[in-house]
């Protein structure tokens, strides 16, 4: 049986489009229907070479890490416990690590070095069915009415910015009289500010972009107040912040973006003792001033992805009806122009492909 693929065979090449044979998939392995795949920036990256040192490439590639679907098939090694029949709704938890090394002991795949993840190797959800490992499955039994398409993002750009928020709380600058900022209402963005409201226990919640279409998300998932910084100097956005909130300053910054530029206003808006949670890749380093970030004690997290367990919590809040979606369609023949318009920044909320 044959089954369509949108696949990658070199950095900087529009995917092709092809009909391949289903995959075969092991004894500890279930084949999974795809139903949705939500298409990431990194996505995007991943074609333009973005991770090319980091993660050499075995052409041909299928993209797609946000998974959501359908058991197809189980294998002959799945155990009963683990409670997966053909035709269960799942989703996909995406990071695989090899299961030796500390992170992985702590439940952390994500951060393994030995890891792989669905999406940068020969199996993603730009293919119809793909094998996953029993145990980064996690069933969808209520559901309340959530499909594929809404449940693929949280695979991702629902579970990232919930894990730093998750760090931003453990920190203690969240709660009444503090302000969180969330930098950057893209795929990610668009659900931090969500967490923000949820995980915040009473904080100001302000959303910083630099389109007003994706401040008006923003606003409609919970944020109190919005602040387009396009043309802004830093002085400019400090102003419209104490317009806005009584202070020029936040106390929390979840940073959805990963630019220089945005880390840096990040920091220029912190106040003493605040702390950021970086979850954006877009950029390669950082750039911020040293002293104020010793003398006013500063912190900084990196919080990469989230594990299984965190995702669990995701789809809690989900099938409770807590998290408001903000998802379009993509048909499958249109798979490369959505990537175009990732890469240019167009895309408002989160674009997923579906197989009809």
């Amino acid at each position: 049986m044959k089954m369509r693929a949108a696949r990658m065979y070199d950095y900087r090449e529009p995917l092709r489009l092809e009909e391949i044979p289903i995959p075969d998939f092991g004894p500890e392995e279930v084949l999974v229907k795809v139903g949705g795949a939500g298409m990431c920036r990194t996505d995007f990256q991943l074609m333009d070479g973005y991770f090319a040192a980091s993660l050499p490439a075995d052409f041909p590639i299928t993209p797609g890490h946000e998974i959501a679907g359908w058991v197809a098939g189980v294998g002959s090694g799945v155990p009963r416990s683990a409670g997966l029949r053909e035709g269960d709704q799942i989703v996909v938890e995406s990071s695989w690590g090899e299961g030796s090394c500390r992170q992985c002991h702590d439940g952390n795949f994500q951060l393994c070095a030995g890891g792989r993840w669905a999406g940068f190797g020969p199996h993603g959800g730009y293919q119809e069915y793909l094998p996953v490992p029993y145990r980064h499955l996690i069933p969808v039994r209520s559901g309340n009415g959530l499909s594929p398409m809404n449940l693929a993002p949280l695979t991702d750009a629902g579970l990232t910015p919930y894990r730093g928020l998750k760090k931003l709380r453990a920190a203690g600058v969240l709660g009444p009289g503090r302000t969180v900022a969330v930098m950057g209402v893209g795929g990610l963005g668009s659900y931090a500010t969500q967490y923000a409201k949820l995980l915040g226990g009473g904080a100001t919640v302000v959303a910083f972009a630099r389109t007003d279409s994706k401040l008006d998300i923003a606003a409609a998932n919970g944020a109190d107040h919005t602040i387009n910084t396009r043309d802004k100097s830093v002085e400019g956005v400090r102003t419209a912040l104490e317009n806005s909130t009584g202070r020029p300053e936040v106390d929390a910054v979840i940073e959805c973006a990963g630019s220089e530029e945005s880390i840096r206003l990040a920091f220029a808006l912190l106040a003493t003792q605040g702390a950021v949670a970086s979850v954006g890749l877009i950029g390669n380093r950082i750039d911020i001033p040293l002293f104020p970030f010793v003398a006013r004690e500063f912190s900084y997290f990196g919080s990469f992805w989230g594990n299984y367990n965190d995702l669990t919590e995701v789809l809690d809040l989900a099938e409770r009806g807590m998290i408001r979606h903000t998802v379009s369609p993509v048909r499958f023949e249109d798979v490369n122009d959505t990537i175009a318009a990732l890469g240019r920044g167009d895309v408002v909320g989160r674009a997923v492909l579906v197989y009809d």
